[in-house]
């Protein structure tokens, strides 16, 4: 068979294709070559090899065609910073940014736009493919129209229908210029110069068109160049005014340099920190010693969490909510404040001192710690979390189900380092419901500082505390935690004791000293049975009628003793017959005078309010209990 015989219509397709190729074709002519072997007769197999290769080609000839843009793109910019290398004509190179990002995005117009700040606005510097002598002359408000906003906000904004859009300000003069031009896809990104805009970017077409993200972020590049070349202009007309500016700018280069080469070797220490897991100490401590200030990290509630190279100072709260409102640090009267958040949620505040002037590249850099912080924060949260629930089920079960595993909950505790075997004192905390999550976070926060145990237990929290000072424990317990959760706490006690089953034991007489003190009125205070009186008497598991009976009339009981009166005798008088003086005088057969002078005496010994409802009440209860014991 000759050379040409073998020339079949599949070979003759598949050639073509490759020649289309090689020729930069368009997608389409993929699809003709298919559709002419098709008429050429040929079907089954060898047509859908034709078709797969038609797709492939297809495939190919799409990512020729990005590549050829990507390549367009990147020589333009390769072009742009020559020219900004070999910068003489300001005005040229912003035409040149302006042509090109014309040509890039294929749109009908381009141009660019500065801000006047003694004017308070916009105006057209530089326009590229513009026919209108209105809209080269316009000139926009801040806020006005597209460009107007974008130079208000320094944010891109793109249209496809600008004057149907109902998101920008339009105005007269602004609407007037653009149907001049007959513009009506616009897309328009800030020119910035460190924080500062000065100045906007445009594509424009004749028709409606969306324009993608790659063409926002290909113009939003091409603003850069031009930024760049309106800042090096300036640099240089006051290099011409004056040789130390030079000087001036190199040593800012210089510093700037190192300041980044710092941050690159801040950011990798922390980075570091946090891949270790360390705690906040260690992350303050780098922090102290990059920024070559003082530290001091807060919680969420504004306590201290470490401070390095610096005494504990509060967090403000306004300069906390203007950091975390803005997303920077910000100054205050004790130094630099950055808020530390998660999200929306506020994980606490790191505070630099010593620092009262802090340039832009230590403002990021202590802004970077910030978020270094708030991770170590999450972490130390999840870890306590996950220990606070550890002790909290220990709590749960050393109250409800003591004797059930004894030697267990013993070695449970044993692994969180508390000795149930030892003394302990056992509280019971209440709020109200509002604040209960932050109770049984502030009351774990206050049994660890003491080295013991907190849980919750129906709708209360329970301490579990190594001492043997019930009502001390109780006190200092609802003056910390009120002050925790903002409200009043109340935390009665019982102990000391050891061993499960004795805990439990506290645990309800704690439980029942909690209920009377609500009962009675004395909500926000801490306390034990033993220090409630007469109800302690009446609660207590362990009634110390003895000590009750000392501790209410011991001052009159003494008196007696050492005198040999009658005041405990007067006083039984007194409260039976209705406390009256003559009634008490006839039945001690003594003078009305002698009955007001002993109680004269009595009030000296226990007080000005002994006769009040509630002191009346225990002195009665103290003189049956007494005679109560002298008959046994």
């Amino acid at each position: 068979m000759s050379a040409v015989s073998a020339v079949t219509p599949l070979t003759t397709a598949l050639s073509r294709m490759i020649d289309l190729l090689a020729a930069g074709a368009p997608a389409e002519s993929f699809a003709e070559v298919t559709a002419t072997a098709r008429a050429a007769g040929l079907a089954g197999g060898e047509l859908a090899e034709v078709e797969r290769a038609a797709e492939a080609a297809a495939r190919i000839e799409r990512a020729l065609r990005q590549h050829r843009r990507r390549e367009a793109e990147l020589a333009a910019l390769f072009d742009t910073a020559s020219d900004l290398a070999a910068l003489r004509d300001t005005d040229a190179v912003l035409r040149s940014i302006v042509h090109r990002a014309r040509m890039l995005l294929g749109t009908d117009v381009a141009y660019l736009s500065l801000n006047d700040p003694a004017a308070g606005d916009t105006f057209m510097r530089v326009t590229d493919g513009s026919v209108s002598a209105l809209f080269q002359r316009l000139r926009l408000g801040m806020g006005e129209g597209l460009g107007g906003l974008v130079a208000q906000t320094c944010r891109p904004y793109a249209t496809p229908d600008y004057p149907t859009d109902p998101r920008f300000r339009h105005t007269r003069p602004i609407d007037a210029a653009v149907l001049d031009e007959g513009l009506v896809a616009i897309i328009g990104v800030p020119l910035t110069v460190g924080e500062r805009v000065i100045g906007v970017l445009f594509a424009a077409d004749r028709a409606p068109r969306a324009f993608s993200p790659d063409e926002v972020a290909l113009l939003s590049s091409l603003a850069d160049h031009a930024a760049i070349a309106l800042d090096t202009a300036r640099l240089l007309e006051d290099s011409r005014t004056a040789l130390a500016e030079l000087n001036t700018a190199h040593e800012t280069i210089r510093a700037h340099n190192a300041a980044m080469r710092r941050a690159e070797k801040a950011h990798d220490q922390l980075t570091d920190l946090v891949l270790r897991g360390t705690d906040v100490r260690e992350v303050a401590a780098a922090v102290a010693a990059v920024l070559g200030g003082g530290i001091v990290v807060h919680d969420a509630d504004g306590v201290e969490l470490a401070w390095i190279d610096a005494d504990p100072v509060p967090a403000p709260a306004a300069a906390v909510a203007a950091s975390r409102a803005s997303g920077h640090a910000v100054p205050a009267a004790e130094g630099w404040v950055c808020a530390v958040s998660a999200g929306a949620e506020l994980l606490g505040s790191v505070v630099l001192t010593g620092r009262p002037d802090l340039g832009d590249a230590d403002r990021r850099l202590f802004e970077r710690a910030g978020v270094v912080t708030a991770l170590s924060l999450l972490l130390r949260r999840s870890m306590a979390e996950a220990e606070n629930r550890v002790r909290g089920e220990l709590v749960n079960d050393l109250v409800s189900a003591p004797g059930r595993d004894q030697d267990g909950l013993v070695a449970r505790a044993g692994r969180l380092g508390v000795d149930l075997r030892s003394e302990h004192v056992v509280l019971v905390g209440h709020a109200s419901a509002e604040v209960r999550d932050r109770l049984a976070a502030a009351a774990a926060r206050h049994a660890r500082a003491a080295g013991g145990l907190a849980g919750g237990h129906e709708a209360h929290v329970v301490l579990v505390l190594p001492g043997d000072a019930p009502g001390d424990a109780a006190r200092a317990a609802a003056r910390d935690l009120g002050a925790a959760v903002g409200c009043p706490v109340t935390v009665g006690a019982a102990g000391p004791a050891a061993g499960p089953p004795a805990l439990a034991a506290a645990h309800a007489e704690a439980t029942r000293c909690l209920r009377a003190m609500l009962t009675t009125g004395h909500s926000g205070r801490g306390a034990s049975l033993a220090e409630l009186g007469f109800l302690g008497v009446l609660l207590g598991d362990r009634a110390d009628v003895d000590g009750f009976v000392t501790a209410t009339l011991g001052p009159v009981l003494d008196y007696d003793a050492r005198r040999g009166t009658e005041l405990v005798r007067t006083l039984d008088a007194f409260f039976a017959h209705g406390a009256s003086l003559t009634r008490a005088a006839s039945a001690l057969h003594v003078h009305v005078n002698t009955v007001v002078q002993r109680l004269d005496r009595v009030r000296t010994l226990l007080g000005r309010d002994w006769q009040e409802p509630d002191h009346a009440l225990e002195i009665q209860i103290a003189l049956r209990l007494r005679q109560l014991a002298a008959t046994d």
